[in-house]
């Protein structure tokens, strides 16, 4: 088995937002804020190669949408996803499976792309593209809170296109990655756990955003049940300690990869390292 990081860029988000119930006299210190309140996230996406399958794990916002829309997200950085990809030598079409967490737009909006007639198709034509059944359905009949996250263009041309893979339950989809379900961000948010030799790699999206989200109380305010968050992660970060798990972190800037401890003050980081010293 192969990994390859693939950064896609990064947009900002308001860490009032980001940090939910925190103040940020707090939350500042450990992820600083512009002078706008608004903080710079990752968009970081994960390449698995095994066998004949090139697995693509989340693929960022995207370039399709309009200034109008893009300007409240301040995207920034240098890197792309065809950019990434081709770092690593492969391109969109060497892609056999997608593999999308949520359907929120900066984890799914490189899914489809626009032609020149302006008519929507994937960017990934040789993939299936995998989503759970209840983040489909959640998001095909979004909720009021949710809506302006699910952009249909971003949704409906899957469907369409005859490449969906719809999960109905927890468990191995591939050779050494299984996936489960975690509903407190969302609905059917499907979090994928990879072995890699002895070690379990989780692709952690927005379950746990950054490092800077391990203490319990530090939920986003994005979260559709943050009660609920609140049980997943300490119910996940119990057994990441257990099982010497590490993160994968999607969207921290300045931090690929952790690990968990269990100190006298609750979760806290052991460690932070890039994916490749493990690799």
């Amino acid at each position: 088995m192969e990994l390859h990081v693939v950064h896609t860029g990064n947009l900002k988000l308001d860490g009032g937002a980001m940090f939910g119930v925190v103040p940020k006299s707090i939350w500042n210190e450990g992820y600083p804020a512009d002078e706008n309140n608004l903080c710079n996230w990752a968009m970081r996406c994960l390449l698995v190669v095994e066998g004949e399958r090139r697995i693509l794990i989340d693929n960022g916002i995207g370039d399709k949408q309009d200034k109008k829309f893009l300007k409240h997200y301040h995207l920034n950085g240098e890197d792309s996803l065809e950019k990434s990809l081709a770092a690593v030598g492969y391109s969109r079409d060497d892609i056999t499976d997608m593999v999308l967490t949520h359907l929120h737009f900066d984890h799914c909006g490189g899914s489809i792309i626009k032609t020149s007639d302006e008519k929507f198709e994937p960017a990934f034509k040789n993939a299936n593209y995998w989503i759970s059944r209840a983040q489909w359905d959640w998001a095909t009949q979004p909720n009021r809170r949710e809506k302006a996250s699910f952009l249909k263009e971003n949704i409906l041309p899957i469907r369409e296109s005859g490449l969906l893979k719809l999960v109905e339950v927890e468990g191995n989809i591939f050779p050494g990655i299984k996936v489960r379900f975690y509903n407190g961000h969302t609905e059917g948010q499907m979090i994928p756990f990879i072995k890699f030799g002895d070690k379990t790699i989780v692709f952690m999206a927005d379950l746990l955003p950054s490092t800077a989200h391990v203490p319990l109380p530090y939920v986003m305010a994005y979260d559709t049940r943050p009660l609920v968050t609140l049980s997943e992660k300490e119910q996940f970060l119990n057994e990441a300690v257990d099982k010497e798990y590490i993160l994968f972190l999607e969207h921290d800037l300045y931090h690929e990869c952790c690990t968990i401890d269990q100190t006298e003050k609750g979760f806290r980081v052991k460690e932070t390292f890039d994916l490749n010293k493990v690799l």
